[in-house]
């Protein structure tokens, strides 16, 4: 029985009329866009535009008067604008003809459509450029307001500050009291103009790295897109030199494909990695932990290290008591 309605239902889809279905909620609806317009399918676009001003005028709800009269103007009204808003734009005009053309591809007519209503007006070229300049944007002022938050941070630190001092000091940099052509400075004065040197020296001399260096134009987004062909050509001639120099020749690694390894198992951008303390990289090149086998019995003593002080924590241990007796809430089935 299911199988004769089924039957009957594909009899009964295959006798619509395509070319009526196809048209039903596109473009001008059961309605001819050129013959609501006035015009023909060989019209030129300032055809076209005359004639929808010459109709606009005509029915425009303002010239008629009478409720009934305003309506039916206003509904006609609207068939013209939207017959104008089709075929004035180019591909919007070409996806109708196709329509009318081959009524029977109904689903493709519908995808013609709607891709025209929403893909995007602004050249996409437009679009990528802008967004890449405003990342770039925010890419050069948050770095700029990171290097200037590192500073102040390091302005505030008692060792180097003392140290900074002592350099202002031994160069003769600090302010001192004097007279100039408005009278003595005042005490605010002299602080604010030691703050500056202070600043500056240290600014000069620390060297910041990670997330928190200095920025560079090299790092904005614009720059290295452009420049990505070049990088591209840089680490193709490293990496091919790699398998030449180590994995064909044999050669030993020196220290900077020994660091390189490093970071790579401990899975850091070059940043972050150069952010480490030199005492601390020492460490791992003593350890030798660019062979694949030290560093995996390290990482698993650094687990094991944290393990141990997460237990001995007061309140990991409360969490795991916590933990153990439900956590945030228990679902059970049945009587307990």
């Amino acid at each position: 029985m299911a199988v004769n309605v089924f039957i009957v239902f594909l009899v009964f889809l295959a006798n619509i009329d395509v070319s009526f279905a196809s048209v039903e909620g596109l473009y001008c609806g059961k309605e001819n866009c050129y013959e609501i317009l006035g015009v023909t399918r060989e019209s030129t676009k300032s055809e076209i535009t005359k004639s929808y001003r010459k109709l606009a005028r005509q029915w425009h709800p303002d010239m008629h008067k009478g409720k009934e009269k305003k309506e039916e103007a206003s509904e006609k009204f609207q068939e013209v604008a939207n017959a104008y808003e089709i075929l004035r734009d180019e591909d919007s005009r070409n996806d109708y003809d196709y329509m009318l053309d081959h009524p029977d591809e109904f689903y493709y007519n519908y995808y013609r459509y709607y891709r025209t209503r929403t893909a995007p007006k602004v050249d996409v070229r437009i679009v990528i450029a802008v967004t890449i300049t405003v990342v770039s944007v925010v890419q050069y002022y948050g770095a700029w307001s990171n290097y200037r938050a590192a500073i102040n941070y390091l302005c505030k630190e008692q060792k180097y500050r003392y140290k900074a001092q002592t350099i202002a000091k031994e160069e003769g940099l600090l302010p001192v009291a004097k007279k100039n052509e408005s009278g003595r400075k005042s005490k605010e004065e002299m602080k604010e103009e030691e703050e500056a040197i202070i600043k500056q020296i240290i600014e000069e001399n620390m060297d910041i790295r990670g997330g928190y260096s200095k920025p560079s134009y090299m790092d904005i987004l614009w720059i290295q897109l452009l420049f990505s062909p070049y990088y591209i050509f840089l680490y193709i001639k490293w990496y091919l030199r790699w398998i030449w120099k180590f994995s064909i020749k044999g050669e030993e690694y020196g220290e900077e494909e020994k660091l390189h390894l490093i970071r790579k198992f401990m899975k850091l951008s070059s940043s972050q990695f150069n952010a480490l303390e030199e005492n601390e990289i020492e460490k791992f090149l003593h350890k030798e932990l660019w062979i694949k086998a030290n560093y995996d019995e390290w990482k698993k003593e650094q687990d094991e290290e944290m393990k141990t002080k997460l237990a001995e924590s007061a309140r990991y241990k409360s969490y795991r008591r916590y933990m153990k007796k439900g956590g945030p809430g228990q679902m059970t089935f049945g009587p307990e």
